[in-house]
């Protein structure tokens, strides 16, 4: 399994999908965006992964609405993949 940690430095959405881009090795025309971060892990990321995002409540404050969303997405992607895991921390 395939671990990417997320954490408190982790406070902007390009520092999100830089990590997960770079980890994932997710494909060059991955969008950037929520809509295609589903696509990549439901569609495009072969492996078991699990999402370990360490202080994520700090880091609801910086992101606001957007993490709201990005945690709704991962949620999301763990109850439709079998081999997807999203630890908070």
């Amino acid at each position: 399994m395939t671990t990417v940690t997320l954490d408190a430095s982790h406070d902007t959405m390009d520092a999100i999908y830089n990590t997960l881009q770079r980890e994932l090795d997710l494909p060059a025309h991955f969008g950037r965006n929520l809509d295609a971060l589903w696509d990549a892990l439901t569609m495009e990321v072969p492996f078991p992964v699990e999402i370990l995002w360490k202080d994520h409540a700090s880091v609801k404050v910086k992101l606001g609405q957007d993490y709201d969303r990005l945690l709704t997405t991962l949620q999301d992607v763990e109850n439709e993949r079998e081999d997807f895991l999203l630890t908070l921390a």
